[in-house]
Order: C-alpha cells, then structure tokens, then sequence
C-alpha cells in the first residue's frame, strides 16, 4: 500500500486535519521536515502506527527547508531548522498537538550562520549545527518554549585534506551528551569532534584541545550514543566510515573504525542504533544508496558488518520507532519515505511496501503515544 500525500502540492486546507485520532499505545506521533524548492510545503504530521508500520496523514505547517526537526521532550513543542543558505536562516519554535497534529508558528530566530541543517535541545537551550556558516548557534529557551536571540556563537576550522568539500568550515552536528554536561559539535572540514562543557546554569565554554580528532579526510558528520551512554558512534560523510568510541565523563576514546560504504562514494549520512542498543544503522547516498546494518556487542561496543538494505535514492534520514519495529527512511532524491521491518534477531531489514509519497523529505521523528 502506498500514501500519496502532498506530492502536489497541496494548499494548507486540504492538508489540514478534519477530526481528532483516537489512539492508543501503537500510535506515535510523527513528523516529517522536508526541502521546500519542490512541491513541499514545510513540516507535515502523521499518526504511526508502530504495531502494524501503516501512517495516516493530519496536517502540516507552511516552513522553509524545514530540513531538520527535533521536539521536546514531553512533546508540546518542536525546533526545526530554516535551512537556508543566506542571511534567512533561522531555528523555528513551533507548537504541536498530539492529538490532532496541529502545527503553530511560535516565533523565529536567526541562527546566525547559513544553512543550519541540525537542531537539538535540553529543555533549557536550543543548539543548531550551521553547515554553511561553520558554526554552531546557541538560543536560550523561556517558559514558554519560544527561542530567545542566539546568545553564542562557535566557529569550526577548515584545515582538512579535501580541496573542494573541507575548503571552508562545516558544522554538521551538535547535540548534548547523555549526562547533560558536554556538548559534541561535528568539526566537518578539521576532522574533529568539538567538546564543550555545558554548567548548571546553562553557559557553555570550551578550552583549546577539547576536541577529538579524527583520521585527515574523513568528515565526520552524525554522532550518537548508545543508551546506557557508555559508547558513541560516529558516521564520516568522507571516509564512509563508522567510528565507535567509549564515553567517560566527556571523553570520546575510539575503538574501532569500520566501513559501512564499500563503494568510497563519500555521501555517507545518518546513523541510529535501534532502541536495545544491539544493531546500528548508517546510510550511505550518491553510488549504492542504502543502510549497513552492523551488530553491537553491548559490552565492548564493537560492530560487525550484519548486513546491507538497498533503498531509495538519497536517504539522507532515518528514524526508528521506539518499540524497535519499524526503521522508516526519508530518501529525498526519491521523493519517498520508505518503511521496513526489523528483524529484531538479525537486525535485516524487510520493506513493507507502505511508502509515504512526499516530495523531497528529509527528515523523520517520532513523538512516544499520547494518552487521551
């Protein structure tokens, strides 16, 4: 079965919700940011059902390049990027509903830095990943969940070996550690992993040396944690290459380098570890586009190679549902979010055929059940 949704480009009305969904623990909430140079309006919400992996279409809010998007952590809000390359690039507060899938335009800030392409938050502070400007943007969060101006402002290097991709800074990602004291920003073009240290009251400061580097050529781009916080992994755009490290008290210590592209495309993307931490996945873009699939051992953190799933043309995104069933992947290029089944033994990955037909996402998460 395939959802055509705003393949058209459909106006506000027809994708406004009619009614409200009555769910229950299988329904998840979830939105999809997409690229807006197409048909795409901005950021459209579904209701998920991880039990049976079917979505049904309930609103959407017009949003430039809302091409990455993160919500707090109770749901009620969401932080998504304007990711322009000019002086319009801004981190967006919007208010959601959960149980009808409204969207509603908070308030807009400026990051400053072109092409913001990640955001994350604590609940206190908002983080964006600036990918043109080669910086990394911190706003304040006031009770009401609306952005305050960027208060800071941290300025990545360019001294890789890549003439044309680490001529100029990149930051690619930046997210809070898992005991909430260090912040990580990926140093694209000086193949490093920035560290900051985040105090109590919320300022942020970094010292020279606190940074992690990597191999020369790799450009390291989406790093994530292991959910007992003992390990991250790093996926590198460049080198198409998984690094795991240990993790104590904000140090990154590597054990392990693995390939998860075999065909040296240098268009790897995104990386996730499924919810009980024994699988991890990476997408690789531009020759053989698709997800390596790699098993964990949870006590030492090392992968082995477990597999490959060929997708759609660009998956740029991933997302798991929290249950651990469904892995759904926006492949831009295909203008498609493609839905698989995990095998929860072996990690595979098994297309259900349920395709979500959007033009250009870029973009998926997943906001746990509401209760009525």
């Amino acid at each position: 079965m395939k959802l055509l949704y705003c393949m058209l480009g459909l106006s506000m009305a027809a994708c406004t919700p009619q009614k409200t969904v009555n769910s229950g623990e299988d329904e998840l909430s979830m939105l999809i940011g997409t690229y807006t140079d197409g048909t795409s309006k901005g950021i459209y919400s579904f209701r998920f059902n991880q039990k049976t992996g079917t979505a049904t279409p309930l609103g959407s809010v017009e949003l430039s390049n809302p091409s990455y998007l993160t919500p707090s952590e109770d749901g009620k809000f969401i932080y998504a990027v304007s990711e322009m390359n000019d002086s319009t690039a801004a981190v967006n507060a919007l208010a959601f509903d959960k149980q009808t899938g409204n969207l509603r335009l908070l308030n807009s800030e400026r990051t400053p830095g072109a092409a913001p392409c990640y955001v994350s938050t604590n609940g206190k502070e908002v983080l964006t990943a600036n990918y043109s400007g080669g910086n990394m943007s911190v706003f304040r969060l006031r009770k009401d969940g609306t952005l305050s101006p960027a208060e800071a402002l941290f300025k990545g290097t360019a001294n890789g070996p890549d003439t044309i991709r680490q001529i100029v800074p990149h930051i690619h990602c930046a997210l809070f550690s898992p005991d909430g004291k260090y912040i990580f920003a990926t140093d694209f073009s000086a193949d490093r992993i920035l560290r900051f240290t985040l105090s109590s009251e919320g300022n942020i400061s970094r010292l020279p040396g606190e940074a992690t580097d990597i191999t020369p050529d790799s450009g390291p781009r989406h790093l994530t944690f292991s959910p007992n916080g003992k390990f991250a992994y790093l996926i590198n755009e460049l080198s198409g290459k998984v690094i795991a490290f240990g993790y104590t008290d904000g140090k990154l210590e590597q054990i392990q380098s693995i390939a998860a592209d075999s065909l040296q495309a240098r268009g790897s993307a995104d990386i996730h570890l499924s919810p009980d931490g024994k699988f991890l996945y990476a997408s690789n873009r531009l020759e053989g586009d698709g997800i390596a699939i790699f098993t964990v051992d949870t006590v030492n953190g090392t992968l082995t190679r477990a597999g490959y799933q060929p997708t759609g043309i660009h998956p740029r995104h991933f997302n798991i549902t929290p249950n651990g069933k469904y892995l759904l992947a926006a492949c831009r290029d295909s203008n498609v979010i493609q839905v698989y089944e995990r095998d929860t033994e072996n990690g595979l990955l098994k297309d259900t055929q349920q395709d979500i037909l959007i033009d250009k996402p870029v973009c998926v998460q997943f906001i746990p059940p509401f209760h009525n």
